[in-house]
């Protein structure tokens, strides 16, 4: 199967070159031409433009920023709607507006193509390896037709059910996320103005019921002072965002949501969009004049698993 990979940031650049390093038949295309000469220099064929991408391959993935940029790729007049020929698919694998994409896949639909969405969740380290986690929502006859590749690119599958709903999921386990993220640099705070042993104190949370997935991965380059979880400001602002669009939606008045958001739009302001994420911590490190430094821990999350062949869950 020849496939298609438009947007090359810190988690489609990664899925993308799983493909490529399982030697699958990739075109990319993305606006960054620095990326790009590195996946031709991989070994992946590079289109000139999104139409050219559409024309000579059969999977289409779609991995972008933010809704609007989803709908430029998706409705323009050079876009991927008005190339897509019948038997096509397109899935698309951004964190998005889940009203957006049902759009989107109805106007794919129309060209008799396929229409499937699979956000995926656990971090850019295990995008890299393959060993991501990948909610798809859709048809199951289009499911089945990719899941072979979905297979290459993460290690748990979950078939959603139909289109919109894999979206909800993603925007649902990014805010659980991001709570425990920001309850995480209130625990570091009194656990360093307390003057305990934070390597102890990172042993202690992670075998103890406080655990989290967010605390075994993001605590790490928290304590060592880089913070680089590969994941920016901007885009935990716009996942919370979305996540209140869909309460609005059904009509339920979030107590926690705002205040997360908030202290997010704080953040950014104090950090600026493209600080990591896990920063959000260092408002309360510089408000207590204090450090969460600890010996032993990496700048960067790495992941170490053997990558196993993708199952359906």
């Amino acid at each position: 199967m020849r496939i298609g990979f438009i947007g090359l940031g810190n988690v489609g650049g990664k899925l993308a070159k799983n493909l490529l390093n399982n030697q699958f038949d990739l075109t990319v295309f993305d606006k960054n031409k620095e990326i790009l000469n590195d996946f031709e220099l991989s070994g992946s064929k590079i289109a000139s433009s999104i139409t050219q991408l559409v024309e000579n391959t059969d999977l289409i993935i779609t991995c972008l920023p933010s809704p609007e940029v989803c709908a430029e790729v998706l409705e323009s007049n050079i876009g991927i709607i008005n190339s897509i020929q019948e038997g096509q698919i397109w899935m698309e694998m951004s964190t998005t507006d889940e009203e957006q994409l049902k759009k989107h896949a109805a106007m794919i639909e129309e060209k008799k193509a396929i229409a499937l969405e699979a956000p995926v969740s656990g971090g850019c380290h295990r995008a890299a390896t393959g060993n991501i986690s990948i909610f798809v929502g859709g048809n199951r006859e289009g499911f089945e037709k990719a899941l072979p590749i979905l297979k290459c690119l993460g290690r748990k599958i979950l078939h959603t059910g139909n289109f919109g709903t894999a979206s909800i999921l993603k925007v649902i386990t990014n805010y659980l996320a991001t709570v425990h993220l920001v309850a995480l640099g209130e625990a570091w705070t009194i656990a360093s103005k307390s003057n305990l042993d934070l390597n102890k104190v990172f042993k202690g949370i992670a075998s103890s019921s406080g655990n989290s997935f967010v605390h075994e991965t993001e605590s790490q380059v928290i304590l060592n002072g880089s913070y680089n979880i590969n994941f920016t400001m901007d885009l935990v602002e716009k996942d919370i965002g979305l996540f209140q669009r869909i309460a609005s939606r059904l009509g339920v008045d979030l107590e926690i949501a705002p205040i997360i958001l908030d202290i997010i739009k704080d953040g950014k302001e104090k950090f600026g969009d493209r600080a990591w994420s896990s920063m959000i911590v260092k408002r309360l490190e510089d408000r207590f004049n204090t450090s969460f430094r600890a010996d032993g821990f990496p700048e960067e999350l790495v992941d170490f698993e053997e990558k196993k062949t993708g199952i359906e869950i």
